[in-house]
Formats: C-alpha cells, structure tokens, sequence
C-alpha cells in the first residue's frame, strides 16, 4: 500500500504518528470543514489512527499518512477509504479523502497524493468509480477535486452547511 511520489511518501499510519497528527486534528482551521469538533487530546488521535489500522485489515484500504520526503516529516493524510456507513445515500463506495497541516498548504501536496491514490484505486484496486466529498465553502478541496477531472454530481446537507458531491469514472480519469 506504501506509494511514492516525487515529493511524498505515502504509508500506512503508524501510532509513532501520534504527535504530528494531533496537530492535524486540534487546528481549528484544518478541521473547519470537517464537520466535527476539534480533538483535545492526544489520546483521541491514537484512537483515530487505531481505527484507520483496522480498515486497513478490514477493508484492504484507508487513509495513509504523508510524509514530506525533504524532512522526514509527517504533514498529513491521503487516500482511499471504503465508505461501509451512508453517506449521500451511497455506500460501500471507495472515498478520496485528504487533509494536511496549514504549513504544508499551497504546495500541491493534496494534487501530488490525490493522484497517487487515485493511480492506486483505479489501476491495483479494479475501481470503476471513485467518489469525493467537500464542504462547499472549502475552495480548496473543490478545486482540486476538479482540477482531478472529478464531476460534482449533486449536494448533500451535513450539520455544517453543504457538502458537494462528486464523482470520477475510470474511462475519465487522465492523470493530471
């Protein structure tokens, strides 16, 4: 499952990945689109990372960390998870998701791990459709789902506001 590009590494999260992503969840900023609240312990952060560590043997998949290659350092997650509770009356659907810390913003560093995985989901994993979700006030997220080539195929209303659906087919998707 480890990819790499060529600024990133992508591996399974570990639980020495702890500190460097209860930074990721208690920044308000990161999580302001997220839906939920902020963590406040980094005890709740190794839950999160145990609980993607059981996807990936429940699920073959889930989110990996990133690992910026020039530092050593761990500036974020990316990747594909089989959604198995609804979400926009979809199910069991495999879900690009990313999120990074603030310094790591600005550098194509979603665009440079979305494409690893999306090579991963498409050309090893078999996938025919890949879906993704954004906060429609996240530009960030929605433009560079777009810039991926994926389609907003309808809207979903979370607690938080509204969130865009969108969808890539594999015989759509080019490489960016």
């Amino acid at each position: 499952m480890k990819r790499e590009t060529q600024r990133l590494i992508l591996r399974k999260l570990e639980e020495t990945d702890v500190e460097r992503m209860f930074l990721l969840d208690s920044n308000p900023e990161v999580m302001k689109y997220i839906g939920v609240p902020v963590l406040t312990e980094q005890n709740q952060s190794l839950d999160v990372i145990r609980m993607i560590r059981k996807q990936y043997e429940d699920n073959g998949t889930g989110r990996l960390a990133v690992i910026e290659k020039e530092t050593g350092l761990f500036i974020g997650w990316s990747g594909l998870k089989l959604l198995t509770e609804e979400i926009n009356g979809y199910n069991n659907i495999l879900d690009l998701g990313y999120r990074f810390l603030p310094e790591s913003w600005g550098k194509g560093y979603a665009l440079e791990s979305a494409i690893a995985s999306l090579e991963l989901g498409f050309n090893e994993m078999d996938a025919d459709i890949i879906y993704a979700h954004a906060h429609d006030g996240n530009d960030g997220s929605n433009h560079i789902l777009k810039k991926l080539g994926f389609e907003k195929t309808g809207e979903f209303t979370e607690p938080d506001g509204i969130c865009n659906w969108y969808e890539l087919k594999r015989e759509k998707y080019r490489s960016v």
